[in-house]
């Protein structure tokens, strides 16, 4: 466990300090192959534990102090068995020990294990209080920075502490099942045979009980099922593509909607993205899938005339980049790395994309504007602007599935996310 203790306690200072947790993840990964399965696990469990629940146990760990730490590295660890303490299942004897000798390990640390000691004890004898406590700003309280909960609050205020509490949650592990493949009864069957429980949300939408590793689902490799938020799986009917038609997914990458749309009909699919790594996962869907795009293109949706070949569409997707706030419970660093300020950046960016991509869309074609972001500058007020330099564009109602405004805001069920259907007159 010291191991692993210590080498979360570095993921989450070096998230801290700006980096990405799947990239810090990843290069870990690669730098020490030896680790074991179970190890990564750990890492991985802890890492997104603490950032998960950072503001909480930041502010016990400042009540459990008699003075700042200055020893960053100390702080961190002291973070990820703070964590363990409160939300794992652990011997808490056995997770303090660690973090003791863990401490002796840490550049500078020496002569700190009496303060690991006491302080990861003061917390076990007083936890109920100190928890108390903790809560009492919002800070501690929500786990969000204090910009966000404000925000919110503004934008919400019948919804905001239902919002940052779903946002606190462990997400679900949803599928969409394959109708080109297998009915949606017979998988329902394949996944009671294997004892794996799950509900069926609508649609070929199946929510399991409890997540398991990919290779363990029936048909996986067979292109029978893909995983995908219950929320993102909205897209493809909302979209309402029909055979024949041309079809163009906009920062498309991983491609879980494109792959969507290729299996509710036999369209020509234009899969776009600015990232090469990232189109080479689209590849690899399209490959399990069995699925057949008709281009994929490296390309900046905000500049068609670099890649476009001068034929309209009849449909668009339009993803665009976003805060991706209304996914930070699969993504907990979003909360402590996004600024106020990068909202301003990303609705330029929207809005750009928006107006590029309009001027390449058919006569009565349909665009829709996607978002996994819960912040109306990205959202409703986007399509607000959008509608009033856009004479020729209507906005469509969506099916009763969405709110009114086309927000969904994170649940039990799904995440996050924003629709809005635009018609061109």
């Amino acid at each position: 466990m010291i191991k692993t203790q210590l080498a979360a306690a570095s993921v989450v200072g070096k998230v801290l300090a700006g980096a990405s947790l799947t990239e810090v993840l990843t290069h870990l990964w690669r730098a020490d192959p030896a680790l074991s399965k179970q190890e990564k696990g750990a890492i991985q469990d802890f890492s997104y534990g603490v950032l998960r629940f950072y503001g909480q146990l930041e502010a016990i760990l400042n009540r459990l102090l008699k003075k700042p730490l200055h020893h960053k590295n100390l702080a961190h660890l002291l973070l990820v068995s703070l964590y363990q303490l409160r939300y794992s299942k652990a011997q808490p004897y056995a997770i303090v020990d660690q973090a003791v000798s863990a401490s002796r390990h840490l550049a500078g640390g020496k002569g700190m294990q009496g303060l690991v000691n006491a302080v990861l004890r003061n917390f076990i004898r007083y936890q109920e209080s100190i928890v108390v406590q903790a809560a009492a700003e919002d800070f501690g309280r929500y786990s969000h920075p204090r910009w966000w909960v404000d925000k919110l609050r503004q934008q919400y205020p019948h919804h905001f502490q239902a919002i940052l509490e779903a946002s606190n949650q462990r997400p679900p592990m949803t599928l969409r099942v394959n109708q080109r493949k297998i009915p949606l009864a017979d998988y329902r069957k394949l996944l009671a045979e294997n004892a794996i429980q799950a509900r069926w949300l609508g649609s070929n939408t199946l929510q399991l009980e409890q997540p398991l590793a990919v290779e363990l689902l029936p048909g996986f490799t067979k292109g029978w099922v893909s995983v995908q938020d219950a929320g993102a799986q909205l897209a493809a009917p909302f979209l309402d593509v029909k055979d024949g038609m041309r079809v163009l997914d906009a920062c498309a990458a991983p491609g879980g909607k494109s792959m969507h749309l290729l299996e509710s009909a036999n369209v020509l699919l234009t899969i776009l993205d600015n990232d090469s790594s990232r189109l080479e996962q689209v590849r690899q869907n399209l490959e399990r899938l069995q699925l057949t795009a008709e281009h994929l293109v490296c390309g900046d949706a905000a500049k068609t005339s670099d890649w476009w070949d001068g034929r309209y569409y009849d449909r668009i997707l339009a993803d665009v980049p976003c805060s991706a706030s209304g996914v930070v419970r699969r993504h907990p660093d979003i909360k402590w790395l996004r600024r106020e300020g990068d909202l301003i950046k990303f609705a330029k960016t929207q809005q750009s994309i928006l107006n590029a991509l309009w001027q390449i869309l058919n006569k009565n074609g349909k665009l829709l504007y996607v978002t996994c972001s819960i912040f109306t500058e990205e959202n409703a007020l986007q399509i607000e602007k959008f509608l009033e330099s856009h004479l020729d564009a209507c906005l469509l109602p969506l099916t009763e599935e969405a709110l009114d405004d086309g927000q969904l805001l994170p649940n039990i069920q799904h995440d996050g996310f924003f629709y809005a259907l635009l018609q061109k007159n």
